[in-house]
């Protein structure tokens, strides 16, 4: 009897230490998930203003241009 009280014990612990173990490694997976989706939200941004950026930059080197020829004249 003393054995199956031991055995079914065991079983318990076990169990509640599998478990536990799966609840943390899903917390973490979820945190590293959501760093990731942050990651990609961020470079999206990034990847949107670029097209504007190059065509501020293009206006300006437009514009520099045509001040330099302003001074060589």
């Amino acid at each position: 009897m003393t054995e199956i009280i031991v055995a079914a014990i065991s079983l318990l612990g076990t169990l509640g230490g599998s478990l536990g173990g799966i609840l943390v490694s899903s917390k973490m997976t979820n945190y590293r998930i959501q760093q990731l989706e942050n990651k990609v939200a961020e470079h999206n941004n990034f990847a949107r203003r670029m097209p504007v950026v190059e065509e501020q930059i293009k206006v300006a080197n437009h514009r520099i241009e045509d001040l330099e020829k302003e001074i060589h004249k």
